[in-house]
């Protein structure tokens, strides 16, 4: 077997790797309750929960962060992060927490916040003066 046959099927193997590795990326929002149910690793999109308690002491643990967020549904839960606290994590609008649920808690690996854009004012201006 010729050497370019053989590079040339390890790339393709490769290359549908990392396919298969990046469709576990694309999922669609979930639930906690559809999260509770499957067991599988999900993505939730939901608010942050000003009104709940947000626990975080880098002096003791650098790594843990706990808060609340209500998803689609209206369903709130405690998320667990093992990671720090984001820098203006109360401003965000929208919270997509990725993980698991374990017991009442969601066990999150990844945390994406949506925070307010910087240049909304900007934005509402140009949109009323195109209307005009």
């Amino acid at each position: 077997m010729k050497k370019i046959y053989i590079v040339a099927f390890v790339m393709i193997a490769v290359a549908i790797g990392m396919l298969m590795n990046a469709a576990d990326d694309m999922s669609s929002y979930s639930s906690f309750e559809m999260a509770r149910e499957t067991g599988n690793k999900v993505k939730i999109a939901g608010q942050f929960s000003k009104d709940k308690e947000v626990h975080y002491d880098p002096e003791v643990d650098p790594n843990y962060f706990t808060f609340y967020i209500m998803d689609t549904e209206g369903e709130q839960r405690k998320v667990v992060l093992h990671g720090a606290k984001p820098q203006d994590f109360e401003m965000s609008e929208q919270i997509v927490v990725t993980g698991r649920m374990k017991g009442e808690d969601f066990i999150a690996s990844d945390l994406l916040m949506k925070c307010p854009s910087k240049y909304k004012d900007e934005e509402v201006y140009i949109k009323s003066t195109k209307g005009t």
